[in-house]
Parts: structure tokens; C-alpha cells; sequence
């Protein structure tokens, strides 16, 4: 879960509901997450842009990119490359490795782009962050409407039933001389992430929140939205998928 530092004396309901834009902003998002597998990940979109036979060159934009890593290597692969997140920090560090064909961009994933992308990927669990239905829904749209007349999305969530079956309720973990206390719980249909710890004197307190979208949760708005599901996949294999033992949950439509 997997996109301004705020004290544990913030008020927790607002920062509940703006998770996101605060989180993933500080750079202790990035230290907690820092042995992420980047060749799992490049593997990934290996078994991905070969299934999809994308043509050379094709456009293609990764939709809440953080600080870039899919949409780098996308890149380096030949395709031309817009990454996009709400992150203003991370599209800052993503900016540093822009050139011809690479391209960064402060984005909002609610909101359709003019340019039209033959392949739209929302990658690693970055989904479902919003407190109402409606605003994922707004994102599929949004995905839908940003495509070319041949082009395909991909949303690679998380197998929210295997999650919640194999939650650990706490966690402490050490990164960076930091200690990580970490709690997981399940409330209204979200799986919640609580993040403590002290970093030079000083408090602080995060959440991730993600809705637990099933299978059949994702299929019914698609089928609100006009949107085709043509495949899924369990892991980044792109083996098939089983709903009580698959690792992800990998959808490709148009």
C-alpha cells in the first residue's frame, strides 16, 4: 500500500480522511517501504507489456506513480511514459530522471487526462484510498476516458480476502535507527494501517486506509462505469487468479 509531516496532536479524523496527501508526502513513507522488490516489480511489467503486446513506442501513463520506479523502468523499455501522482514531493524526486519520453505530472487520479494513452497501469494497491465509493468510481471513469480507442488499464490490487485471512495485528519494524510500531485492523469495509513512532524528539502518527475491494465489488463497478474487465491475474506471474489464496488481485479491462 500500498502516495508535510504531521504530529501525533493533529486532529486523527482529518488526517483519517486525507490519508493520502499526507503520508505519502513525508519521507518516511519512503524509509518505512525502502526494501520494496524493485525486480519483482520489474518482472512485473516484463510478463504485463508483453501480454498486452504494446507497440513500440506506445504511450503509456502509470496512474499514482509515487516516486517513479514503474514508470523509470516503463521507460527504459521504449515506451513513452507519463507517470502521474498526487505526491508533490514524490513527482519532484521522479522529475529528476525525466527526459524526452519520460514525463512527470502533480495529478488528481479522479480526473481524465486530454492526452489519450494506449496502456493505463494503477499499481501496487493504489486504489480504493478514498472515504466514498462515488470517488472510485470517479477514478475508473477517469481511466476510462483518458484511453485510446485500443487501448487497456490494468489495476493491480491487493487480494483483500488473503489480507484480512493473514493480517497481523501488530508489527514493529526498525528502519533507519527509526522504530516502526505498526497496528492493522479491519472497520467499515477498510482495512486500516496505524503508523507510530519518534523521529528527532518528535511524535508522530499515520494512517493508510483502503477500502477491501473483492473481486465482485470491482465487477460491479465496472459494470457502473461501461467498463469491459477482459482478464485477471493472482500474482505478477500473471498466474490465475483464485480468490482464497491468490497474492494480488490484477485486473486488465477497457
Amino acid at each position: 500500500m500500498s502516495e508535510a509531516i504531521k504530529p501525533q496532536t493533529t486532529n486523527d479524523k482529518q488526517q483519517t480522511n486525507t490519508w493520502y496527501s499526507s503520508w505519502f508526502d513525508t519521507p518516511y513513507y519512503h524509509i518505512l517501504y525502502k526494501d520494496r522488490n524493485y525486480r519483482e516489480a520489474q518482472i512485473f511489467m516484463d510478463n504485463l507489456t508483453h501480454y498486452l503486446n504494446l507497440p513500440e513506442k506506445a504511450k503509456v501513463l502509470d496512474l499514482a506513480c509515487g516516486k517513479g520506479r514503474h514508470a523509470i523502468y516503463l521507460n527504459q523499455l521504449g515506451f513513452d511514459v507519463v507517470g502521474a501522482d498526487l505526491s508533490e514531493n514524490s513527482i519532484a524526486e521522479a522529475n529528476k530522471n525525466t527526459n524526452d519520453t519520460l514525463h512527470f505530472v502533480v495529478h488528481d487520479k479522479r480526473e481524465p487526462f486530454e492526452e489519450k494513452f494506449d496502456a493505463i497501469f494503477n499499481l501496487f494497491t493504489s486504489f480504493g484510498y478514498f472515504e466514498n465509493r462515488e470517488d472510485d468510481i470517479k477514478t475508473l471513469m477517469a481511466i476510462k476516458e483518458s484511453l485510446s480507442e485500443y487501448g487497456f488499464a490494468v489495476i493491480d490490487f491487493m487480494n483483500s480476502q488473503v489480507v484480512i485471512d493473514n493480517l497481523i495485528p501488530e508489527e514493529t519494524k526498525e528502519v533507519d535507527g527509526i522504530t516502526f510500531n505498526i497496528k492493522r485492523f479491519v472497520l467499515d469495509d477498510f482495512i486500516i494501517k496505524e503508523i507510530d513512532f519518534e523521529d528527532k524528539g518528535e511524535a508522530f502518527h499515520f494512517i493508510e486506509k483502503v477500502r477491501a475491494y473483492t473481486l465482485e465489488d470491482f465487477q460491479n463497478m465496472m459494470n457502473e462505469t461501461g467498463i469491459y474487465l477482459l482478464d485477471t491475474f493472482g500474482d505478477y506471474k500473471l498466474k490465475k487468479f483464485h480468490k482464497n489464496t491468490s497474492e494480488r488481485l490484477i485486473m486488465i479491462f477497457k
